[in-house]
């Protein structure tokens, strides 16, 4: 894979996606600008086992009581539905290390609030975002009117318009996560690489078009193969 696959972000091929990820959270907790540290997450399988081995390795390494952990997407379901995104982070890594400064769930049915809360955040340290087969990040999809968002709206609701992605959403807007110092990217498995490709083609989808002031992507070896 040429390093350059997104034409806009570094690219690292790893052996095992989620401990570059946790390596690279460690790195950027201790390089902080800031006293505090805002990371935002996702959902998914392959976040799930990013936030397992973060938790294993972050445990002594980072001061959990200063992060503020966020959310980047969120599923209309009940919080303790196994869909949930909140669910995930919660048992991936919450509950696996010592309490954090703030956890910031989204509601569907406040979005206001998770936007007046970001408009107070100066930055977002990190931002983590997966990538679907169709090209999709956070709950950004092809075709969705939340990827033409007004300016100035960094939170808006959200539902796949080819409905291969169930449940109606609320997410952070491409300019929400544009505010970030650091994207990074977890891309695992075989179902990946025909949006790679694409992403390498120059084709315009919704993760192609995240900006952010450092954009990097780790990548496995079977998401790469033959891009």
């Amino acid at each position: 894979m040429a390093p350059s696959v997104t034409r806009h972000g570094g690219c690292r091929v790893v052996e095992d996606v989620a401990s570059a990820f946790a390596d690279v959270v460690l790195g950027a907790f201790a390089t902080r600008p800031d006293p505090r540290f805002v990371l935002v997450l996702s959902g998914g399988p392959t976040a799930r086992r990013c936030y397992e081995k973060l938790a294993d390795v972050g445990t002594k390494a980072i001061d959990w009581a200063s992060v503020d952990v966020l959310l980047g997407d969120e599923r209309c379901v009940a919080a303790d539905d196994p869909d949930a995104n909140q669910r995930l982070v919660r048992e991936a890594l919450l509950e696996r290390v010592a309490p954090v400064g703030s956890f910031r769930p989204m509601s569907c049915e406040d979005v206001v609030s998770y936007q007046r809360m970001l408009q107070q955040m100066p930055a977002l340290d990190l931002v983590h975002l997966g990538m679907g087969p169709d090209g999709h990040t956070a709950s950004l999809f092809p075709g969705s009117p939340a990827l033409d968002a007004p300016s100035g709206t960094l939170v808006t609701r959200s539902s796949d318009p080819r409905q291969r992605n169930p449940h109606r959403r609320v997410t952070l807007t491409l300019e929400a996560i544009s505010r970030a110092r650091l994207v990074v990217f977890t891309v695992s498995g075989q179902s990946k690489r025909d949006a790679l490709r694409a992403l390498e083609a120059g084709t315009d989808l919704p993760a192609a078009r995240v900006h952010a002031e450092h954009v990097l992507w780790l990548v496995d070896r079977l998401a790469a193969q033959g891009v």
